[in-house]
């Protein structure tokens, strides 16, 4: 890849290394230049730009991105199409991460032109969460470089997964001593509870019993002919060596004690051990706080069926120093002390929410007398084109906003898992539309996509490359796809707008927002006219019905 001062005069087809706002045209970084472009930054004095050419044999920082992100993805990840070199990497299921830190080493080391960032192994994680980032730092990279990363991210197998959670029917054992409150045992079963109940698992029998080992065992035995897969036993006292009164009880009800102790502060105490098919877990003592401790760490892989023998417990003390500390606030203590939410940046990456608004409440004043939303095209009314198209897509949930003629359009949709808003001042133009969708929102969306209800065209694949393009971290928050430079619809705009398009008056839409934020706009490329063909009059309702919709 050749790299820096280029003549405008040579400069069609290069790649532009740092945006230009110009008075005509914001030009952004990575964009190939046109002749178009050329004329534009000639007439505002330029005579060189700064700019990437590829060589021969070069591979596109959105390839490779692709290809390596496909190379890397195993079972219940998914992965976001590539954009400015970035490709995000999102568990499927709630789970663990699984993947080999060597490997992820191994891929790093290549070259410094290729990244790859990844949430600890062995992480639980959420379904939807972001896992892991890949980014192709230059323009474009050399096809030996693409073709050795993809080696060692594929290898025998890919190189990072997400082990799902398995049901588990769980039984929990607690002993008592004289003097043991009634409510600590209470707490500490409900403390369990809502440990499981993320790794969609639950205690399916609970026994209380006296601190002796012959008492333990029988409750061990009751929990697992209760149909128990697994099982925990909270001790009244802590556990200090193998013979102590829990362990017995382990080996009286038949089972083995496979390791004691391990390198994870809170949790030391921990006690692992198998009776047949079953594991049990003797719990330490902070087991009865919220607060993550070793045995979180134990609970997660042995739910998710991963292999947790003594070697991998002892090899837990890299990062297994897990004492409160302001830097390492615990959600679960805060929500049950009912405080406020974590910090933002102290929450796990998601995939952002994208919820969909398709306006569907007009009159279709220039089609004459018919509601061009119900024109039938192949068998269904337009609006249905769209609603399905956008529940296809990856946005949810998907607001239909009605006004004029709502039954109808109501009954076009019958069937569809969307949300209806009916809008009673419909008549007093779009922005009122707009104001009722975005209010039909739910809080938890970190952007909507705006979709006209006269535009069939507009599969599910175009507004899916929108939502992967948004992200408002790296100024893209603000997402207008294009073809052939120019915009159409539709727009997705971050959480951050809806104030400011709520307060739109008339028979405008948002269009202003974008002229007014353009550092924070993105323009996504599109490969057909879809997104500039609306069905505004007759012969255009004529047209879009002669061709056909798939």
């Amino acid at each position: 890849m050749q790299f820096g001062d280029v003549a405008i005069d040579d400069a069609e087809g290069v790649i532009l290394a740092h945006s230009l706002r110009l008075d005509a045209k914001a030009l952004k970084k990575g964009t190939v230049l046109t002749a178009g472009d050329i004329v534009i930054l000639r007439n505002a004095g330029y005579t060189q730009v700064v700019a990437a050419r590829l060589d021969p044999g070069d591979v596109s920082e959105e390839e490779a991105a692709n290809r390596l992100a496909r190379a890397l993805v195993g079972d219940a990840v998914t992965v976001g199409a590539a954009f400015t070199g970035r490709s995000n990497l999102y568990a499927e299921t709630a789970g663990v991460v699984v993947y080999d830190a060597a490997r992820l080493d191994a891929f790093n080391l290549v070259d410094e032109s290729v990244t790859l960032a990844m949430v600890p192994p062995f992480q639980a994680v959420e379904a939807g969460q972001m896992i892991a980032t890949l980014k192709i730092i230059p323009f474009a990279v050399p096809e030996d470089t693409v073709l050795l990363t993809e080696a060692i991210a594929r290898r025998d197998t890919p190189l990072v997964r997400v082990a799902p959670f398995r049901p588990t029917r769980i039984g929990l054992v607690q002993s008592r001593l004289p003097g043991t409150k009634e409510s600590v045992l209470n707490s500490t079963f409900e403390v369990t509870r809502a440990r499981l109940h993320p790794m969609n698992s639950e205690i399916c029998h609970e026994v209380r019993c006296d601190h002796a080992t012959s008492d333990i065992t029988k409750a061990i035995e009751e929990t697992l002919q209760n149909g128990a897969q697994m099982v925990l036993i909270s001790g009244a006292s802590a556990v200090v060596d193998r013979r102590d009164v829990v362990p017995a009880g382990i080996v009286g009800a038949g089972g083995t004690v496979t390791h004691f102790g391990m390198p994870v502060d809170p949790g030391n105490l921990m006690l692992m051990g198998r009776i047949g098919d079953a594991t049990v877990i003797g719990l330490p003592g902070c087991a009865r706080s919220p607060k993550l401790n070793g045995f979180d760490w134990v609970l997660q892989r042995a739910v998710a069926r991963l292999p947790i023998n003594a070697q991998e417990v002892m090899r837990m003390g890299i990062g297994g120093l897990l004492k409160d500390i302001p830097s390492r606030p615990m959600p679960r203590t805060r929500a049950k002390e009912g405080k406020a939410t974590p910090p933002a940046h102290k929450v796990p990456a998601r995939r952002p929410r994208i919820g969909a608004i398709i306006l569907a409440g007009g009159q279709s004043r220039r089609m004459g007398e018919i509601n061009k939303l119900l024109a039938d095209i192949g068998g269904r009314a337009m609006v249905r084109h769209v609603a399905d198209n956008v529940l296809n897509s990856g946005a949810d949930p998907v607001v239909v906003v009605i006004g004029h003629e709502a039954d109808r359009v109501r009954g076009a949709l019958g069937g569809c898992p969307v949300v209806f808003a009916e809008n009673p001042d419909f008549g007093d133009g779009l922005s009122t539309s707009l104001k009722t969708g975005l209010a039909a929102l739910p809080q938890d969306v970190d952007g909507a996509i705006v979709c006209l209800a006269d535009m069939p065209k507009v599969n599910a694949s175009v507004i899916n490359r929108l939502i992967e393009s948004f992200d408002p971290i790296e100024g893209r928050a603000i997402v207008v796809p294009t073809r052939r430079g120019k915009r159409g619809n539709p727009v997705l705009f971050a959480r951050r707008f809806f104030e400011e398009m709520g307060a739109v008056s008339g028979d405008v839409g948002a269009r202003h927002i974008i002229g007014e934020h353009a550092e924070i706009v993105v323009e996504v490329e599109v490969e057909d006219e879809s997104v500039l063909i609306d069905v505004d009059t007759p012969a255009a309702l004529a047209a879009i019905t002669g061709e056909g919709l798939p």
